[in-house]
């Protein structure tokens, strides 16, 4: 799909100059390779995108959780945004992740993405004082940075991580804003998307789910969109799916989906970035190091990886 001014589906509520688009088909959140001197390797990473824009992803998102986001510095993240941007087929779309404890400091970090190249902004649940952050105060923030954004945002619920879960209640109410776009779901829990979709989303809400672990399930449900970490390493598996999922054939990708989720269960759930870093390393990408504090994979952990990929028929 081409995400270029002649495909975007302008909303009917233009009170903002936002650019209204579906997202169909998956994105990968990228992996940021590093050196052994915890350096961003900004080489690996343009070979990383040079060789994804060949496997029918949709887009990328640079500066989501698996690429060690909290790790860099600001002005690696705007290069990284820069290099994505410049060395990304035509027609793919470059979704930034903005988002910040502080309101002013994410809407000013939003802003720098888009003079990088971000066409959106995927944007985090403030999270430090969670016992705070309930409905009224991730409508307020949320609200505050759409208004203020060059570029149209989506939610980033991960609960994982941030131990924060937006509410069906607030994502609809935020879903009729016109510059927030949709929001992408890591939860993993079918049920929430399904209450996520009964609650009154904006029709043209983009509903992301964020993990392969849920990715046919969700397409049974209608969703279109996908940022996952398994299409770092796997890619042309992860478009498979949904391929073959919207030409009817449910058997052929439930069965390929069936075969990928042990890799997604093991190298992005149980053992993390490393893991996928080192799955990358396998599969012909450019993993590089992970980020200290994090530690690479140890001798009998890399031998779990293998014998998972091996098992799903990737090597």
């Amino acid at each position: 799909m081409d995400f270029g001014e002649n495909t975007q589906k302008p909303r009917e509520d233009e009170a903002m100059a936002s650019k209204f688009f579906e997202i169909h088909g998956v994105l990968p959140p990228v992996i940021t390779p590093f050196t052994k001197e915890g350096k961003v390797d900004f080489e690996a990473f343009r070979k990383n995108i040079e060789k994804w824009n060949d496997t029918g992803v949709a887009g990328y998102l640079v500066l989501g959780s698996n690429g060690e986001t909290p790790y860099l510095e600001e002005e690696d993240k705007l290069e990284l945004i820069r290099m994505a941007a410049q060395h990304k087929a035509p027609g793919k779309l470059l979704m930034a992740g903005t988002g910040l404890e502080n309101t002013q400091a994410t809407i000013r970090l939003t802003k720098k993405a888009a003079e990088a190249g971000a066409q959106c902004a995927l944007v985090l649940t403030p999270n430090y004082y969670g016992d705070q952050m309930g409905d009224e105060a991730l409508i307020a923030f949320f609200t505050k940075v759409a208004d203020e954004s060059p570029i149209p945002i989506l939610i980033y619920n991960v609960t994982k991580f941030t131990h924060v879960n937006i509410s069906p209640r607030a994502a609809s109410i935020l879903s009729h804003h016109p510059n927030i776009i949709g929001m992408k779901d890591s939860s993993g829990n079918i049920a929430q998307l399904i209450s996520f979709m009964t609650q009154g989303l904006d029709p043209e809400f983009n509903l992301l789910v964020g993990t392969a672990s849920a990715w046919y399930p969700a397409l049974a449900i209608g969703i279109k969109g996908s940022v996952m970490a398994l299409a770092n390493c796997c890619p042309q598996e992860c478009v498979e799916v949904q391929r073959l999922f919207e030409a009817g054939d449910y058997a052929a990708s439930l069965e390929l989906y069936k075969r990928m989720f042990p890799v997604n269960a093991c190298v992005t759930g149980k053992l993390g970035v490393p893991a996928l870093k080192y799955a990358c390393n396998k599969l012909g990408y450019q993993g590089g190091e992970p980020c200290p504090p994090l530690l690479p994979l140890t001798e009998e952990q890399q031998k779990q990886v293998d014998a998972i990929l091996e098992k799903a028929k990737l090597v």
